[in-house]
């Protein structure tokens, strides 16, 4: 079992920066892949960000490349999404997700976090 607490999040000006921070505990935390997802009203849940175990791996969805980083401090047992340059459109709640099952880009991970609201508006 892993059990994931998120923070960070909250609201922004296009192009300003946050930092959303999700940790883990329950099984070792730096044998597992992480990801990032998140969700808009009346959309499904897509795809942000993955991080591989060892964090020399790093895919973003389109949308996001070159403005988001993911990472990870496996001594703390972090997983960090890095948003800048933020736009409207980035408005959703966000997910971190551990241990991807599927394709790193489904929703097919073991655990998630709680989510976490982020709101880009002027």
């Amino acid at each position: 079992q892993v059990q994931l607490v998120q923070s960070g999040g909250g609201l922004v000006h296009p192009g300003g920066s946050l930092r959303l921070s999700c940790v883990g505990s329950g099984r070792t935390f730096s044998g597992i892949t992480m990801g990032w997802f998140r969700q808009a009203p009346g959309k499904e849940r897509e795809f942000v960000a993955y991080i591989s175990i060892s964090g020399r791996t790093t895919l973003y969805t389109e949308s996001v490349r070159g403005r988001f980083t993911i990472s990870r401090d496996n001594a703390k047992n972090t997983v960090y999404l890095q948003m800048d340059s933020l736009k409207p459109e980035d408005t959703a709640v966000y997910y971190c997700a551990a241990e991807c099952l599927g394709t790193y880009y489904s929703t097919s991970y073991s655990y998630w976090g709680q989510g976490t609201q982020v709101t880009v508006s002027s």
